[in-house]
Formats: C-alpha cells, sequence, structure tokens
C-alpha cells in the first residue's frame, strides 16, 4: 500500500490530446469517452487521506510516498492541461496510477491500468473515480462511496481473486512440509 500511489487531475475543462503529454496519457491509457462529469471528490474517501496541492508540488509529495494526491486545475485550456500533465507525468514513478477528469472524458493512466484498451464504450460517471483508483492503488475507502469499479480498465479485474489463490497454494506447501516434518523416522525412508 505504501507504495502505490494515485494522482486525480481535476482538469476543469475538456481532455483533450492537445500536446505531448496529453498525447501520452491517451495513448497509452483508457479513455472514457461516455464520462459524466460531477463532484469526484464527493467523500468516498477520508479528506486526511489525500493531500490537494499544484502540479510543482507533484514530484516532492511522490519521493514522500503520499498515496492520494489531487490536482486540480481551474477551467485548463488544451495546452495549460499538457503542461500541468507534462510535470505530473515526470513526477510519477512506475507505481502510480494517474486519472484526468475534464468536463467532456476521463482517462487513465499508469500503475494496473490496460492501455490496450485505448477508448471504453463503458458509461462511466465522477463518482468512479475513487473506487477505480482505490483499487488499484489500495487505499480505504468510506461508508459514502456510490461510485463503481471502471473494471474495464484494469489490467487485473481480480487481483483479490488471485492473491487469495496464490496464499492458499502456499498454505498447501506449508501443510505439506509440516506433515512431512512431522512423520516418524522409521516412515521417512523407506529402508525394507
Amino acid at each position: 500500500m505504501a507504495d502505490k500511489k494515485a494522482i486525480i487531475v481535476l482538469a476543469g475543462g475538456e481532455v483533450s490530446s492537445g500536446g505531448a503529454a496529453m498525447g501520452k496519457v491517451l495513448k497509452k491509457g483508457v479513455l472514457f469517452s461516455k464520462y459524466t462529469p460531477g463532484t469526484v471528490l464527493d467523500g468516498s474517501v477520508a479528506e486526511d487521506q489525500m493531500v490537494r496541492l499544484a502540479p510543482a508540488a507533484v514530484a516532492e509529495a511522490v519521493e514522500k510516498g503520499t498515496p492520494l494526491m489531487v490536482v486540480e486545475l481551474d477551467n485548463a485550456d488544451a495546452s495549460a492541461l499538457d503542461a500541468a500533465m507534462e510535470t505530473i507525468l515526470d513526477a510519477a514513478d512506475r507505481r502510480t496510477v494517474i486519472a484526468v477528469a475534464g468536463t467532456n472524458a476521463l482517462a487513465l493512466y499508469g500503475q494496473g491500468i490496460n492501455g490496450k484498451v485505448g477508448t471504453s464504450d463503458r458509461a462511466a460517471h465522477a463518482a468512479d473515480v475513487l473506487p477505480t483508483l482505490a483499487a488499484v492503488g489500495e487505499f480505504p475507502l468510506t461508508e459514502k462511496c456510490t461510485g463503481a469499479v471502471l473494471y474495464q480498465a484494469l489490467k487485473n479485474p481480480n487481483p483479490k481473486l488471485e492473491e487469495i489463490a496464490k496464499l492458499k497454494e502456499a498454505l498447501a506447501r506449508m501443510e505439506g512440509a509440516l506433515a512431512r516434518d512431522n512423520r516418524e523416522p522409521w516412515d521417512k525412508h523407506d529402508c525394507a
């Protein structure tokens, strides 16, 4: 949990591939063009769990290991959004997932996001951003969460089930090893 980080960029304007940074996000990320904007920060995550900051402060927050960062860009045009995204992408490491929420679309990029999806036909809502990032970043949600996880964007839609299967396999191996160690000395060797 401490290593994974999430950055929410509230664009305040349209999400477009106007520049190189946003072009990279849209090329290697997932775009939800059927996006209904609204209040992304709807109480799904406790206020003390997230840090609001400017794009220039993202690098320091990532270095500190801040799990959930929010960057608000009030009515940013395409060039301002691209400049902010360039700064954010430079600061982000490989364990970071980024959500860019605009007035027309939602883009997800980074850790745990399946970039091969491209554009998804699934309808997405502002309330879906935090649950989706929580599924990747593993930060806690509150009981006020009403959104859904956008599984279509995830590389692995069932990480917890796979983790449980691995734990069961490890437990079976340990039980087998303990059973072998608990045998009587004459049962361990086939001398007859």
